[in-house]
């Protein structure tokens, strides 16, 4: 999941900018949508979903659980209905964790171009 670095510089986005954050389909953003009640972008008079950073947040946390940890839907809706603070402070580290990684990567790859 590549999340832009300038995302909390809008204040509202569209489900094909979402989309492409999370690297998933629109249909399946709508979906969640309706299985999670608590992702619930505003609605333009045209039906069009603009989506805030609250928004994205719950997403990504749906995203944790479903995509990375490989829960059901069911089985996501479970435990978070169980404690969605936890929940969300993991997916918080592991977010944190992978940006460390890629970091480190990075200089990694820089050390062994100079030697």
């Amino acid at each position: 999941m590549a999340l832009n670095k300038d995302k909390n510089l809008k204040l509202y986005y569209s489900i094909s900018e979402v989309a492409q954050m999370f690297g998933v389909n629109e249909s399946l953003l709508r979906y969640w949508e309706k299985e999670f009640s608590f992702i619930s972008p505003k609605k333009t008079g045209g039906k069009v979903r603009q989506y805030k950073k609250e928004d994205i947040d719950n997403i990504k946390l749906v995203y944790h659980l479903v995509k990375e940890k490989g829960l059901t839907l069911a089985g996501a809706k479970q435990r978070l209905k169980q404690n969605k603070e936890t929940a969300s402070n993991n997916a918080e580290v592991v977010e944190r964790l992978k940006n460390i990684k890629e970091e480190l990567l990075s200089i990694r790859k820089e050390l062994d171009y100079m030697t």
